[in-house]
């Protein structure tokens, strides 16, 4: 029961002298911060939750950390970390009252509120107002403090209270207005020397000068020089041999190729050492045959759902004009868009219908939040979580029920509907660091999916791994033009690429006829003709997919050089839910991005068991390999200890530009054959998500975790290094302490002695002990019987059950939405909105989402 104090009074009713706050504040004085430079505020939302100071129960924001939990959480951080003193947010919303005409009295300022908080609050509303209402509150008793309270509170207090409410947003920062502006204007831009070369870049197909990575790319504005960038920390980026370039040649300013925009585009200035503007930008890409001013990117200065570059496309892919009826409850929960963020809403919408994801995330939701480490907002896991829960809950997806209305009515106060939930802590941990999508511009919804797969697999809880249900092994077969014979090599994958068959329309007279009136009707200022959709079969699409590549710059060991060769790709594995992307987007040659505007007819049944790979076949005889068959790195025995790893042959491929790490792991999984046979394994691998991740060592048995060299991932199930328990024992902790800390924070030595700190009153885990031995005796028995890779074979057919389309002429631009089926009917997600589905626009979508049917 709540127990009032300051001017409230006491139990009893007994008032408080201005002593008796400082004493029942005294024994907190040492935990109350004030906020700092750099400090993270968190008022708007619970970093368990989608509570906020608009919820029933409010938000209580600690006053060391200054995190915020509702009502259900924050006794949980209190057991956790011992914090006593919570501030108290709760925002009061009403009807206005009305005037003797029945309107709204006149508008006056409203004194009652005094939160900044990043809420969908209508402050200018003619019909509701609002009321805030701030309150310390000492756990475990619940004493309540009012707010303000200058006089009769400690002086230290008073000042930590008015830092916290006059905080800004923790997420201000990412908004375009307040960041993009910021950027000084080059100092170079003004005079700077373009070589005159002859130098033109294409609108695609680059390729760094001095590697073969084919992203994170940068154009020098000197030479035209096309080199890749630094390496970031989430296994995105190249080798830095942009800046090796800049080193060379002193050649100062770079702009990132697939950022350009008539807007601008992303240009740093290797001596200033930062992002800068370039005003004479468009001059400088001219100069290699650039015409930025008529590149395609945000129209007129609007952003995501305000664009509709196609009325046609966008209107059916919405279903507009239909009458669609909204959906509530578990399930039915969409994602308020916060600016160019519905490539995130449609992908974790589509994530989160599937089983695994929900088991592996919701379904653990009590373990994950009570080991969370002390920040949850920066844990990837707890995020996951906490946003499956609040799309799969129905706590915020309630339709209004009339008995409660009448009820609001007769209280003068307004209770909003829960219409949504915000996924702007979920964005700001995803994003961060990331160059692309730490940004407010649109992204590619099919990268942002392979960069939350590579996330999931980093961060695994469990022997489990949700993410394995898209992961299936790709047969790649290479025949050498001269010598005829053929390559047999597997590799990783976690999508399906459909190319667009252009040139197998079904409607190509009408789409002659259309192109010819429309370039008439341009010339002369007419009208546009209505737009015609290209008709393409699926099957086409599919037999494009496995038609034979050509491969110019195939490494023939039998000839000792390159060679050329085509390519051929198989299934080696049919993985529990394929992903197909439809690969609509291109570009002109004049750089012009274009979106093949084109209608496939994609099947709800779909059989691609005719694309398992055959391996070998009779007559064919095998390239000479100087490398041994690829090492799936789920397939290591284990035999090298990281003592015994040849240093040399890392160096030299350390000297060629790859990640040191990647040479490590490299020269590893080769068993010490060489640079050369290390080399093979690099190109092989470097397009995998955790390429530069340190190598994890294995651990009982000699037996390398499922996924760990690759992903650098180390699950619940794993043995910790025994380098990091010996780290953490020496500073006096119990060995089971170390160990059962370091598996549940996943392997990290940071986040384990937080862990450890939290949980003061550990005590061994006989449940804990059990899962221990269970895993030795599973990797003894693996030393005798390898595992194989992991991937959940079966057979290839499958049924569609969601696929999200896009509505725009490139990525960089438009809206997603996305189409669910869920108890037999389709549902419409798009952003906030979540609707029954009247007629699903299945043949214009970009990612479709199949499950396998089980045979």
């Amino acid at each position: 029961m709540q127990r009032r104090g300051a001017l409230l009074g006491m139990p009893g009713g007994r008032k408080m002298a201005a002593g008796d706050l400082g004493e029942l504040l005294v024994p907190h004085m040492p935990a109350i911060r004030v906020p700092r430079s750099g400090d993270r505020v968190y008022k708007s939302e619970c970093a368990f939750s989608f509570d906020s100071p608009n919820s029933e129960g409010g938000l209580y924001i600690c006053m060391n950390t200054f995190l915020a939990f509702g009502r259900e959480h924050v006794e949980r951080h209190f057991r956790k970390t011992g914090q006593s003193v919570y501030m108290h947010l709760k925002r009061h919303v009403r009807e206005k009252v009305r005037g003797a005409s029945g309107g709204a009295l006149p508008k006056r300022r409203n004194s009652k509120l005094f939160l900044d908080l990043d809420t969908d609050d209508d402050l200018n509303s003619d019909d509701l107002e609002y009321e805030d209402e701030a309150k310390l509150v000492i756990f475990p008793d619940h004493y309540e403090i009012a707010l303000p309270n200058i006089e009769e509170l400690p002086a230290l207090v008073t000042i930590a209270c008015d830092a916290v409410l006059s905080s800004k947003s923790p997420y201000r920062k990412q908004d375009p207005d307040t960041w993009e502006n910021e950027l000084p204007v080059s100092k170079y831009a003004n005079n700077l020397t373009q070589l005159d070369n002859g130098v033109r870049i294409p609108p695609s197909g680059w390729k760094c000068a001095r590697c073969d990575l084919r992203e994170n790319l940068w154009l020098n504005l000197t030479d035209g020089s096309v080199l890749c960038g630094k390496w970031f920390f989430d296994s995105s980026g190249g080798n830095g041999h942009a800046l090796e370039h800049y080193r060379d040649t002193g050649y100062p300013l770079a702009v990132k190729l697939g950022t350009i925009t008539p807007d601008g585009a992303d240009v740093y200035s290797f001596q200033e050492e930062e992002p800068v503007l370039d005003p004479h930008l468009a001059k400088h890409l001219a100069h290699f045959g650039i015409d930025m001013l008529h590149m395609h990117g945000t129209e007129n200065g609007l952003q995501d759902n305000e664009i509709k570059p196609r009325v046609s496309e966008w209107e059916v892919i919405q279903e507009s004009g239909t009458k669609l009826k909204p959906m509530y409850g578990p399930g039915y929960t969409g994602l308020k868009n916060l600016g160019n963020s519905c490539y995130l809403s449609s992908v974790m919408q589509a994530i989160f219908s599937i089983p695994e994801f929900q088991r592996a995330y919701v379904g653990n939701l009590p373990r994950i939040f009570d080991y969370s480490p002390l920040d949850p907002t920066q844990d990837f896991n707890t995020q996951m979580t906490k946003l499956g829960h609040g799309l799969l809950s129905g706590q915020y997806s309630k339709p209004p029920v009339k008995s409660e209305l009448i009820e609001q009515v007769m209280k003068e106060e307004h209770k909003p509907q829960h219409n949504g939930i915000s996924p702007r802590m979920f964005k700001a941990f995803v994003s961060k660091s990331h160059p692309e999508f730490s940004s407010n511009r649109q992204q590619d919804a099919q990268e942002f999916f392979l960069h939350l797969v590579n996330l999931v697999e980093r961060n695994r809880i469990g022997s489990e791994n949700p993410s394995d249900v898209f992961r299936f092994l790709v047969e790649e077969r290479i025949q050498c033009c001269q010598t005829r014979k053929v390559r047999y090599t597997e590799r990783v994958d976690y999508l399906m690429q459909l190319p667009v068959a252009m040139e197998a329309a079904t409607n190509k007279d009408e789409l002659i006829a259309y192109e010819l009136t429309r370039r008439e009707a341009e010339v002369n200022r007419r009208p546009l003709p209505e737009l015609v959709r290209a008709k393409i079969p699926f099957s086409a699409c599919l037999q494009a997919f496995s038609e034979p590549e050509n491969v110019d710059d195939f490494w023939s060991s039998a000839l000792q050089a390159k060679s050329a060769g085509v390519k051929t790709s198989r299934f080696a594995s049919f993985p529990e839910y394929l992903v197909v992307q439809i690969k609509k987007f291109t570009f002109g040659l004049d750089w012009v991005p274009k979106k093949f505007d084109v209608s496939i007819d994609m099947p709800d049944l779909l059989d691609i068991n005719h694309l398992r790979a055959r391996g070998l076949q009779p007559g064919e005889e095998e390239l000479p390999d100087i490398s041994p068959p690829i090492v799936i790195p789920d397939d290591s025995k284990g035999t090298i200890s990281s003592s015994d790893i040849d240093e040399s042959s890392v160096m030299q491929l350390a000297e060629m530009g790859f990640p040191l790490e990647a040479c490590r792991k490299a020269v590893y999984f080769t068993g010490n054959m060489g640079a050369e046979v290390a080399f093979n394994w690099i190109i092989v691998h470097m397009e995998e998500p955790d390429f530069a991740e340190p190598l994890t060592m294995p651990g009982y048995g000699g037996a390398a975790s499922a996924g760990a060299s690759v992903f650098g991932a180390a699950g619940l199930d794993n043995q910790p290094p025994e380098e990091i328990i010996s780290i953490i024992t020496s500073m006096g902790f119990q060995r089971n302490q170390a160990i059962q800390a370091l598996r549940a924070t996943n392997h990290s030595l940071e986040r384990a002695l937080d862990w450890i700190f939290s949980h003061p009153e550990f005590e061994e885990d006989s449940d804990f002990v059990i899962e221990m031995e269970n895993n030795a005796n599973a990797n003894i028995i693996s030393e005798a019987k390898p595992e194989g890779p992991r991937v959940k074979d079966g057979p290839g057919t499958y049924e569609l059950f969601a696929f999200i389309s896009h509505m725009g002429t490139s990525t960089m631009s438009g809206h997603y939405i996305c189409h669910i089926k869920k108890e037999g009917r389709w549902v419409i997600y798009n952003d906030h909105k979540v609707c029954a589905s009247e007629r699903p626009p299945k043949d214009l979508g970009y990612m479709y989402f199949y499950r396998r049917i089980p045979s």
